[in-house]
């Protein structure tokens, strides 16, 4: 498969790499000193796109112009989502977006709303969710946090909405749910689900050891993207 690369930092360079691995090739690099106005998008089968919030709509909106599908791994632009939504349907596109590409912390998604259900019935335990990440990660909270938080949300109605914090716990709304997220040199993303009482505190996490799980992650995702149309998620590519 030939893949192309839209945003060539530490992300892309890892996702190059696994995907060269898997016998797959790149074809184009679009970075600072390449624009996607120089590159023919329709060499690439799939483009991977990982780049920034500000970036992201051009860059698939180009992508559906020239009819090449594209997963794309930027965060914090899904408010934008119908919008993108209703031009795959119009363009006959294809796109896959996730606010977290590794397998890990997909697999998490899913059982953060299963232990969301179960703890509904027992109002005494308070849930919390802390993120922690590098101090380059532009947005706070993480893509991948807020997906918790929808997922708790959706699934224990003793809570109608989240909230970022800073700094240790303030008394909140009993109805929102706390995220408080941390930037620390040199951490690739921990993410933990807690559910705290005066008895017990029950503890969900994820922590990521390096890139390469976002990096695997997506590139598996475009090798299910390639040939299908519409709009798709991970739960798409792991049959949750």
């Amino acid at each position: 498969m030939k893949i192309g690369l839209i945003g060539y930092g530490k992300m892309g360079k890892a996702i190059e790499r696994i995907a060269l691995e898997r016998g797959h090739s790149i074809v184009y690099k679009i970075d600072s000193k390449t624009t996607i106005d120089q590159v023919d998008l329709s060499l690439a089968d799939v483009a991977i796109e990982f780049t920034q919030p500000a970036l992201v709509i051009n860059h698939i909106e180009q992508c559906l112009e020239q009819k090449t599908p594209i997963v794309v791994g930027t965060t914090a632009w899904q408010e934008e989502l119908p919008y993108v939504a209703t031009l795959v349907t119009e363009k006959g596109g294809s796109l896959l977006h996730a606010s977290n590409f590794s397998i890990g912390v997909n697999i998490l998604f899913n059982i953060n709303e299963k232990l969301a259900a179960l703890m509904f019935p027992h109002p005494e335990y308070k849930a919390s969710i802390e993120e922690i990440h590098h101090i380059q990660k532009l947005d706070a909270p993480s893509g991948t946090a807020v997906s918790l938080a929808q997922g708790i949300i959706q699934n224990n109605h003793q809570y109608t909405s989240w909230k970022s914090e800073t700094g240790s716990w303030p008394e909140t709304n009993p109805h929102e749910l706390p995220i408080q997220a941390l930037r620390e040199p040199d951490v690739p993303g921990t993410h933990t689900i807690s559910y705290t009482s005066t008895i017990d505190t029950l503890t969900l996490s994820h922590e990521a050891h390096s890139r390469d799980g976002f990096a695997l992650g997506s590139v598996i995702a475009a090798e299910f993207l390639l040939g299908k149309k519409g709009v798709h998620t991970m739960r798409d590519v792991l049959a949750f």
